[in-house]
Order: structure tokens, then C-alpha cells, then sequence
């Protein structure tokens, strides 16, 4: 970059500059303390004063009793998780944009995006509510049809279930903004000469929608891929409870219990960074391999 570009863009360069201070100041300062992964970390020593164990963390992880059903339960997620949930916003999406009714689209866009906007605690709690074994509505069809009421968040086996499928239901809307979009920008020409050679619609769907967005589709795979492992603490650790933390006990919520709970600093920090660099591989490997296959990637 010289000066000329600079001067000439100087407000694109002051309009960015806030997210660049954000992810410097936030995300890669933050990095300087990854070193204590390899320390005996000590407060009242510092990180530069701290003793030097190499690997030692990354080993007690690895020897750990917890350590397979920690991976085990993060990668059942995580792939349970892009299984179902990535593919249902493109069929909504694709479903939407097939809507000639514009008020019916409307509707149907406000009611699939609003779950985004509920936080956390209150998607738990409405699951706290619905599935409740007393007084939960679908306990309730269940004892209709002569059933017997299921705890369905003390069950260990319906843990990720319960995770993936109101994930699902609360992003799907959101998430098909990408491909609402991505579907604008195919030619309308392509579908008009498709009528007059005969195609149905759902052959122009299959040749020509779902290959105009593909790139798109390929990129957020990619993204997704790589964040198998990075299942977030904050609805697992609300839905875990003492009966089901067979199923429920993640990376995550693991870090936390020994990094903050149990102030072992430098052990949760090496459990951490193992994680990131397990999604950095994975994101780099599908990247690879989407643009051997398909020449479409992220770089």
C-alpha cells in the first residue's frame, strides 16, 4: 500500500479501523499468554517469572481420565451438529425464494429469524419449560397417548439432540440470510430460457440455483468444518446438570471448570490451545481439499 492509495481511500481505511483495533486488541494481544501452556504458571511470578514445563500440561491431558470422553462428546457435537444444521438453511433458503407471495415471504422470514435474536438463558429456559416432566407440553402429548413422562434434560442419550435440534431451530433463519442473497445475484435469464426448454421447477432448482450459490455454500462448509471442536460453552454449560454430564461434558465447559473453578491456569490453557489448533488443522485440511476438488476455498 502507498501513500496515493491511502490518501485516496483514507475514509475505507478510517471505516475499518475499528474492527481491525477490535480483533488486534481482543484476539491477537490476547495470544501473548498462550506461552503460560508451557509454564507452571504462578500469579504472583508472572508469565515471564514462571517455571518452563514444556509439555507437561499437554501430557496430563492427553494420560487424563476425562480425555476421551471429552474428545468423544466434543466431536459428536460438533459433527451432529453440521450434519443437521448445515444443510437445513439452504433448503430454506431455496424453499423462500421459490415464495412469489411477498407478504407470505415476509412472514415466513420474520417468524424463522426472531429465534436468533433470543438469548441464551432464554432458549434453556423455554427447553426447561417444554420439556418439562410435570408440566411440559410435550410430556403432555406423551402422556396423551398413554406414554410415561421422559426427563428429557437428565437423560444423558438426549443431550445432543436436544442441543443440535433447538440450535437448529433458533439459526436456521438467520443463517439462510447468506443464501437468500447469494440467490438474488443468479441471472434470471438462466431460469427464463430453462421454462421455454421445458424444465420443471425443481430442475431448475437442482441446475441452476443450487449451483449458483455452491461457492457459497462450499466457503461457509469450510468455516463450519473448522470449528467442529469449537462447540460453545455457554448453552452446554446452561443445559448441564449432574446426571447427564456423561453426555454433556465438553472442551469447553471442562476449561472452565479447571481454569476458572479450579484455578489451574496453565492446564486449561494448554486444553484450550490443543483445541484450536485441532479446528485450525481441520479448517485447513477441507480447505485443501475444496480447492483440489471444486477450485473454490478461502485461500
Amino acid at each position: 500500500m502507498n501513500r496515493g492509495t491511502f490518501r485516496r481511500n483514507w475514509d475505507l481505511y478510517l471505516l475499518i479501523s475499528p474492527v481491525l483495533l477490535y480483533f488486534i486488541v481482543f484476539h491477537y494481544l490476547p495470544m501473548y499468554g498462550i506461552q503460560i501452556a508451557f509454564k507452571d504458571y504462578m500469579a504472583t511470578k508472572g508469565i515471564w517469572g514462571s517455571h518452563w514445563v514444556g509439555l507437561k500440561h499437554f501430557e496430563r491431558f492427553f494420560d487424563s481420565y476425562f480425555f476421551e470422553r471429552l474428545i468423544r462428546n466434543t466431536l459428536e457435537i460438533g459433527l451432529y451438529g453440521l450434519v443437521v444444521g448445515f444443510p437445513v438453511p439452504i433448503l430454506l433458503a431455496l424453499m423462500i425464494n421459490e415464495v412469489r407471495s411477498k407478504f407470505f415471504k415476509r412472514t415466513v422470514q420474520t417468524v424463522t429469524y426472531a429465534p436468533h435474536f433470543l438469548s441464551v438463558v432464554v432458549m434453556v429456559g423455554m427447553l426447561a419449560i417444554f420439556l418439562s416432566p410435570k408440566n411440559g407440553l410435550i410430556n403432555q402429548f406423551i402422556r396423551l397417548f398413554g406414554g410415561d413422562p421422559i426427563s428429557f434434560l437428565t437423560e444423558p442419550a438426549w443431550f445432543k439432540t436436544l442441543y443440535v435440534f433447538s440450535d437448529v431451530w433458533q439459526q436456521m433463519g438467520w443463517s439462510s440470510i447468506i443464501y437468500i442473497t447469494a440467490l438474488t445475484a443468479i441471472d434470471p435469464q438462466l431460469h427464463e430460457a430453462a421454462r421455454v426448454d421445458g424444465a420443471t421447477r425443481l430442475q431448475r432448482i437442482w441446475h441452476i440455483n443450487i449451483p449458483g450459490i455452491r461457492p457459497t455454500i462450499v466457503i461457509l462448509l469450510i468455516l463450519s468444518t473448522g470449528s467442529i471442536l469449537g462447540v460453545g460453552f455457554e448453552k452446554v454449560f446452561l443445559m448441564q446438570n449432574d446426571l447427564n454430564l456423561e453426555s454433556s461434558d465438553v472442551i469447553s465447559t471442562y476449561v472452565y471448570r479447571t481454569g476458572i473453578l479450579g484455578a489451574q491456569f496453565s492446564f486449561s490453557t494448554a486444553v484450550g490451545l490443543f483445541n484450536a489448533v485441532i479446528n485450525f488443522m481441520l479448517l485447513f485440511i477441507v480447505n485443501f481439499i475444496a480447492r483440489r476438488v471444486g477450485q473454490t476455498s478461502l485461500w
